[in-house]
């Protein structure tokens, strides 16, 4: 595993930080909310930032932030726009072999790895106090070094590489799917925007699954799926999720196994015995005795995952559609020194 000679962290947070922040101006914001970022940021002329509109833009926005030697790059905005960072940073090196620290603040829709990191809620008081510790020199207290989850995707020379924080297939995919349906009707924001709304919906549509609904979106899909190499099964599931974090939106920990891989990996296969019994202690990180692989519930901590399957999947919310006889492989070798916003 890859560790702190990564991070400009050793190099920088006893001295001076160069601070950049890019704005996604689209992650789920008010205007109102944009134009005080935006004024606060032009009251610290010391801090660099940049704007974009979209993912396309990352890119260029990121070489800029690294042709000035930025050490601290703070992401407004939510989990996709977190994971197209850690995307670009890892996959093209726009700033060489030291990665910068980078900062979440919790200004998207959803920001479960923001959350998980500890960010404040209110994301310019976030941004205050962390550049107030930068300038005491107590940056140190807010670092956390933590794993990215590495998925590869496809075959051959057009297999696809993303970085992130969380994966998911099957019930998770589908339930972020048609949260963003839901969102885009002016008349629901209320009541499905973000967090929240993700968390409503994945309830719902578990709750179908516990009755004993299997039609439509709760259709299980056909994986095979390999743990460090050791075929686990191949046949149907629920759900499978893996992740870097310790627990996801709504305080969920849903993953209990053992071993001391970064991927900590959970999979629900179609038949399970007594979900609704189960579901409780899952997602609390505490199943019952019973819940085993041999009902139905596997959950281990690897280095590698493989899944061989034709569903889609999501990365920190973002959506891949279904390919025929695609392979993902899943593992955490990278590490980022994240700072509490």
């Amino acid at each position: 595993m890859r560790g702190p000679v990564e991070s400009r962290a050793s190099l920088t947070m006893g001295t001076h930080l160069r601070i950049g922040v890019v704005n996604n101006l689209r992650a789920g914001k008010s205007q109102e909310q944009v134009g005080r970022m935006l004024g606060f940021l032009r009251s610290h002329p010391d801090v660099l930032h940049v704007e974009t509109q979209n993912a396309g833009v990352i890119p260029d926005a990121l070489a800029e932030l690294a042709a000035k030697d930025v050490d601290l790059l703070v992401v407004n905005g939510g989990d996709g726009t977190l994971q197209s960072i850690l995307t670009e940073i890892l996959a093209s090196n726009p700033f060489g072999e030291r990665l910068p620290l980078i900062a979440p603040l919790r200004a998207g829709r959803t920001n479960m790895s923001a959350m998980d990191l500890g960010a404040d809620r209110n994301p310019l008081r976030g941004l205050a106090a962390m550049l107030a510790s930068a300038r005491a020199g107590r940056i140190a207290e807010r670092v956390e070094p933590r794993r990215v989850l590495r998925v590869a995707y496809g075959f051959g020379p057009e297999r696809g590489v993303q970085y992130g924080m969380f994966f998911g297939a099957g019930l998770i995919k589908r339930a972020i799917e048609l949260n963003h349906r839901l969102f885009d009707q002016d008349d629901q924001k209320s009541i499905v925007e973000g967090v929240p709304g993700a968390t409503l919906v994945t309830a719902g549509l578990l709750g179908r699954l516990i009755t004993g609904d299997q039609s439509g979106i709760l259709e299980p899909d056909k994986l095979q799926i390999l743990l460090d190499g050791e075929e686990v099964h191949q046949g149907e599931y629920h759900l499978v999720i893996a992740s870097t974090l310790s627990r996801l939106f709504a305080r969920m920990r849903p993953f209990w196994g053992k071993g001391p891989g970064g991927v900590r990996f959970t999979a629900i296969a179609a038949p399970c015995e007594k979900i609704g019994k189960a579901a409780i202690g899952m997602l609390r990180g505490r199943p019952a005795s019973w819940v085993t692989p041999e009902t139905g519930y596997t959950s281990r901590n690897v280095e590698h995952a493989e899944l061989r399957m034709s569903c889609g999947f999501t990365v920190d919310g973002e959506l891949w559609q279904p390919d025929p006889d695609r392979s993902v492989a899943l593992s955490a070798d990278r590490v980022v020194h994240f700072v509490r916003a």
